[in-house]
């Protein structure tokens, strides 16, 4: 049981714990920013360009029963959504993009051709009998 606690306690306080909360509170917040920017920017100016304004496009839905009051489906926000949604998925595949580029260079500039290691004693005797065998 003490052993179980020690790979628990190992697990929640590496990097891989803690890397993951701060990925998850950073995503969340970068994804208010990103609703908050289509919302009230982009959307906006979509609207103007095409000449409709998207954060009132509602369809009222008739009534279905007696007295039960008519429903609304909001189109113009799943428009916002939609447009959220291209925005964060292009940021974030352009940011792995750049991750990526960026750890292939430091790869290809942090690694010299690596030079052939001196031949161990053992490795050098085994070469000479190949080579004895060789020439009998």
């Amino acid at each position: 049981m003490r052993k179980f606690f020690k790979e628990f306690k190992d697990f929640a306080i590496t990097g891989n714990m803690i890397d993951m909360a701060i990925g998850i509170v950073v995503g969340g917040a970068f994804t208010a920013l990103v609703t908050s920017v289509v919302t009230n920017i982009i959307t906006p100016l979509i609207g103007i360009l095409i000449g409709v304004d998207f954060s009132t496009w509602e369809v009222q839905l008739p009534r279905l029963y007696g007295n039960a009051e008519p429903g609304t489906m909001k189109v113009g926000v799943f428009i916002n959504s939609i447009i959220s949604f291209l925005i964060i998925t292009m940021f974030v595949f352009l940011f792995v993009k750049a991750v990526n580029r960026m750890r292939s260079k430091q790869n290809s500039v942090e690694e010299p051709p690596a030079e052939p290691e001196e031949p161990s004693a053992q490795e050098k005797l085994l070469t000479e009998i190949r080579d004895i065998l060789r020439d009998q």
